[in-house]
């Protein structure tokens, strides 16, 4: 067996305690994914690099380009980070860009729902529709369901701030708020009281409590991708060497770490282990295993700001005789491959093109980087302790590793002195990914997808998109020549410039700059007479100076979007009708709760009248241009002196004199006064006795 101690041939310059965004090179791959963690129903998975459609596997790390279907009666919840995004029945959902600083997503079709736990100020959330891209301003519970012709969209504001941008416009909305847009060419939009939640709103809301309520964030960041799930399948325990340890609840007999799941290439880190249990998130892409005390337990490691997601964290072994003598044959391990969780203190070296900055950081948690130079560590000459622990090492063979196949029903006895025989090869297989491997599986035989009409519907989009991703086809031959090894961005330029149907342009077009070429296109509301939207300014960060404190957000309104207008909001069904899957009849009776807006509760007393209220609705067709600007005036402090409401009516009897209705008041003085007139001269004639 070789027996050698780690080298530390130099220092590090220093402890990196936390990970900045500003540290990251451009050449890295995001230090974040989105974990397909929860799955009900049937749910369709398609990666941005192949045309095909897959069952979604539980614990898929999901980036760039990668797809979901959530068929009829189906729900799916990805996590980013300490954020979460659900989908609910009959959407199709997509992530055009996922970094570390954009979540960019597109939905065509259904609904989604965000719990925005954490927003940096240089970072931003993007949901684009067909009707229009929705930006989240700030941490918050949101939801934006888009109808199944792609023809209406509404966003609705639990907690925090949203601004929808189309046709070079945008407007706000505000918490306790939903706004409706309509149309694509020339959208309209309405904005009223927020409905009441539905069911898919309350298992949203019970997901969210359970993250809340979850004892592990005592022990890891809320980063850490899946800390939620575990302390329903394991204990916490405290250990002299290793500080706080968890520990699962298995039932398997001879249970190891990277053992039960299988393998997928996933671009742009290759080969990643996605586990087959429920908590199988966390525990194999942060922090070491370690066996301890007769049994295998989860070191965290320290508590960072923000971990970096590493795609698995074990060391392969191999040689070329090796595969000859367990009797796989081939050469340079092709017969087989095989691989132990790596233990505390032991460097991770990824296969992928990284900085050294990278390295550090993906290694910070749980090497201690001020005594080793983990940018130079050469991987054969280190004492790994899980390598002789009880089954730690795995084999299988080629095709179950490439074809994505169960590991744990294909693993293959090896004596223990031909494993003592293998060599440490690094942190990544050398095995060339196939089709199966993207994929994360076997072909499936039935797989639901979504309707074409709906993959190929175009969405509106406030940030463009990073380019399509090069196609699988396309990539292949270059990385048969490298073996194990995801391509770098040099090599991925040079290809999409070459392979066909790589530069297909994304089904998305740009929301902003329809603003200098089609002005008379900007969104408008609803209904004529209502607040005007403003113009977005062409730098993307225009509407951060806006955030503030929920508490001050009707302060904050800017003028364009006339929040004083806002009682009317009520008055306005047409759009809310148009929404097929939310009852229109459902709102009028939970708008009285509002009490900072009484209009709402009189209003559907004079909807079958429409003809009554018109001093009340400037902005209809009767109203005389003149009229138009001094009606809303009184009512701008509504919402903080709902007191000030009390005498709407003289206002249009001063400011419009010639209407039928405003005239009868004078009309009655003037006779009042011509009656006192007559009994005055009438008493003159005649003194009184």
């Amino acid at each position: 067996m070789r027996t050698a101690r780690l080298v530390m041939p130099a220092l590090v310059l220093g402890l990196v305690p936390t990970l900045h965004l500003a540290d990251l090179s451009d050449q890295d791959p995001p230090s974040r994914v989105g974990r397909l963690s929860s799955l009900s129903g049937s749910v369709s998975f398609r990666p941005g690099s192949v045309d095909d459609w897959a069952t979604a596997t539980a614990n898929y790390p999901l980036t760039t380009g990668d797809h979901l279907w959530t068929d009829a009666g189906a729900r799916a919840e990805i996590t980013i980070g300490s954020s979460a995004i659900r989908l609910a029945s009959q959407s199709a959902f997509g992530f055009l860009a996922l970094d570390d600083r954009t979540t960019q997503v597109r939905l065509s079709q259904g609904a989604v729902a965000v719990r925005l736990r954490h927003l940096g100020d240089d970072e931003a959330f993007e949901i684009d529709t067909p009707n229009g891209a929705v930006s989240l301003l700030r941490p918050g519970s949101y939801r934006v369901d888009v109808d199944s012709t792609g023809d209406t969209t509404t966003v609705t504001v639990r907690h925090g701030e949203a601004e929808v941008t189309a046709s070079g416009s945008a407007f706000s909305v505000h918490a306790d708020d939903a706004a409706v847009v309509v149309g694509s060419d020339s959208p309209s939009y309405d904005i009223h009281a927020a409905l009441r939640p539905d069911a898919w709103d309350d298992w949203c809301t019970a997901r969210d409590r359970r993250w809340d309520e979850a004892r592990s964030a005592r022990y890891v960041s809320r980063d850490v991708i899946g800390y939620e799930d575990l302390d329903d399948y394991g204990d916490w325990r405290e250990t002299g060497p290793y500080g706080a340890v968890w520990v699962p609840r298995t039932a398997v007999v001879g249970w190891a770490p990277y053992r039960y799941g299988h393998w997928a290439w996933v671009d742009p880190w290759g080969w990643t282990w996605i586990d087959d249990a429920p908590w199988g998130f966390a525990p194999f892409h942060y922090g070491r295993w370690v066996y301890v005390e007769g049994g295998w337990a989860w070191v965290p490691g320290r508590v960072v700001a923000r971990p970096v997601y590493a795609p698995a964290l074990v060391a392969f072994v191999g040689g070329r005789n090796w595969s000859v003598a367990i009797g796989l044959g081939g050469g340079g391990g092709g017969g087989g491959v095989a691989w132990f969780p790596l233990g505390p203190e032991e460097p991770y070296v990824p296969g992928y093109h990284v900085s050294d900055t990278y390295i550090r950081n993906v290694n910070v948690t749980n090497v201690n980087v001020t005594n080793i130079n983990v940018t130079n560590v050469n991987v054969t000459n280190i004492n790994y302790r899980n390598r002789n622990a009880p089954g730690a090492v795995t084999v299988v063979t080629q095709q179950t590793f490439v074809e994505s196949r169960p590991v744990g029903r294909s693993v293959i006895v090896v004596p223990r002195e031909r494993l003592d025989e293998a060599v440490v090869v690094g942190g990544a297989a050398r095995v060339t990914p196939s089709r199966e491997s993207i994929l994360g599986q076997p072909p499936s035989v039935a797989v639901r997808r979504p309707p074409e009409a709906v993959t190929r519907r175009t969405v509106f989009v406030r940030t463009t998109p990073p380019p399509p991703l090069v196609p699988f086809t396309a990539r292949e031959p270059a990385l048969r020549a490298h073996p194990g090894r995801p391509l770098d961005d040099s090599a991925l330029a040079s290809l999409r410039a070459r392979a066909p149907g790589a530069r297909a342009a994304p089904l998305v077009r740009p929301a902003v700059p329809a603003i200098s070429e089609h002005p008379s296109r900007a969104l408008r509301p609803a209904r004529e007479g209502l607040p005007v939207t403003r113009p977005v300014s062409a730098t993307p960060a225009a509407p951060r100076p806006e955030k503030g404190p929920p508490a001050a957000r009707d302060a904050e309104r800017p003028a364009p979007v006339a929040p004083a207008e806002r009682p009317r909001r009520s008055e306005r069904p047409a759009p809310a009708a148009a929404r097929g899957e939310r009852p229109p009849a459902a709102a009028p009776a939970e708008r009285p709760g509002r009490a900072e807006r009484p209009a709402p509760a009189a209003a559907p007393a004079e909807r079958p009248a429409p003809a009554a209220p018109p001093s009340e609705r400037p902005g209809r067709e009767e109203r005389p241009a003149p009229s138009a600007a001094p009606a809303p005036q009184p009512r701008r402090p509504e919402r903080a002196a709902p007191a000030e409401r009390a005498a709407p009516a003289p206002a249009p009897a001063r400011a419009e004199p010639e209407r039928p209705q405003p005239e009868r008041r004078p009309a009655a003085e003037r006779q009042r006064g011509k009656d006192r007139k007559a009994e005055r001269d009438s008493t003159k004639e005649k003194p009184p006795n």
